[in-house]
């Protein structure tokens, strides 16, 4: 019997669940209900209920078993869900000063709110972020800046990244990611993942020329030491705190998996901001003192105890 796709239809375990009802029924319930306590059960009554329980637990054995198997599995899941969830308390210290020197970044330095972003230039759900996120940017005027770290899922979207981060030595990152969200990936998404031109070299120099990047020296960030280097310093940090899907965030610290609709990452953002204001600290220093100096350096479970 496959026990995951029972539990997730349901129906077997319904009537699993109703068949052990039924026979705890029979064993707490058999016959109706006296009037008065009596002082003794007749020894035969007794075991006449006895042999009827345990002819039914017998007759419903296997429902009984696939029962307390759910319940197990059950338990598992749960277990290994609260192993994969953050610690609603944590706050955790991602490094970024590497992002940041390498133009990673949209939004200044005297932010109060950072936001670090995990993501792959493949993944439809940080490409519906792209624009939220840029647009809170100029909405909080000043207080909040977007950090970039790249989490490549897909092998094929690597180069995009390198990309991306030889844009940024050229002071154009935000300019040519947006331009690839644009330009790019939506070719890639209309042709339903089949057309993956605007990943090799070719579409991302023509995005480059678009942008009226250095090109000899663009193709030579591309491919240098600087960039791979980043991507694999990346790969490192973002391996501490279990970062393996995409969008992931970081608000402050705050761990966020997944895509969030506007108002919800507005007001997350809120939050941390309330928070950071009431702190007294310099906003030019708030990220490095607060949140990457006092917080945890590797992923914290639910399950896992306060250090």
């Amino acid at each position: 019997m496959n026990i995951g796709r029972t539990v997730r239809g349901g129906r077997s375990i319904r009537r699993a669940a109703a068949l052990l009802a039924i026979a705890w029924a029979a064993a707490c319930h058999q016959g109706p209900p006296a009037a008065a306590p009596s002082p003794a059960a007749p020894k035969g009554d007794v075991e006449e209920r006895l042999r009827r329980i345990e002819v039914y637990l017998a007759k419903n054995a296997e429902a009984i078993d696939f029962l307390n198997k759910v319940l197990e599995q059950q338990k598992r899941q749960a277990a290994e869900e609260e192993e994969r969830e953050p610690a609603p308390s944590a706050v955790f210290g991602v490094a970024i000063d590497d992002n940041v020197k390498a133009g990673l970044v949209d939004g200044p330095p005297t932010a109060l709110v950072t936001v670090v972003k995990a993501f792959d230039f493949a993944c439809p759900h940080c490409q519906r972020m792209s624009p939220i996120l840029s647009d809170l940017v100029k909405e909080y005027g000043g207080k909040l800046r977007v950090v970039y770290m790249d989490r490549v899922v897909h092998d094929f979207a690597e180069k995009a990244h390198l990309a991306a981060c030889a844009a940024g030595r050229q002071g154009k990152y935000v300019a040519f990611k947006t331009a690839f969200w644009d330009k790019g990936y939506s070719v890639y998404a209309a042709s339903g993942g089949r057309d993956r031109s605007a990943f090799e070299l070719d579409g991302l120099v023509a995005l480059a020329k678009d942008l009226n990047l250095d090109l000899p020296r663009f193709k030579a960030d591309l491919a240098g030491p600087a960039c791979t280097g980043l991507l694999d310093r990346e790969r490192v940090e973002l391996d501490k705190f279990r970062v393996d899907g995409t969008p992931t965030f970081f608000v402050n610290g705050f761990y966020v998996s997944g895509g969030l609709p506007k108002e919800a990452m507005r007001a997350l953002i809120d939050e941390r901001l309330k928070v950071a204001e009431a702190s007294g600290v310099p906003a030019a220093q708030y990220y490095d003192r607060e949140i990457f100096g006092k917080g945890e350096k590797k992923f914290r479970s639910k399950k896992d105890p306060k250090p």
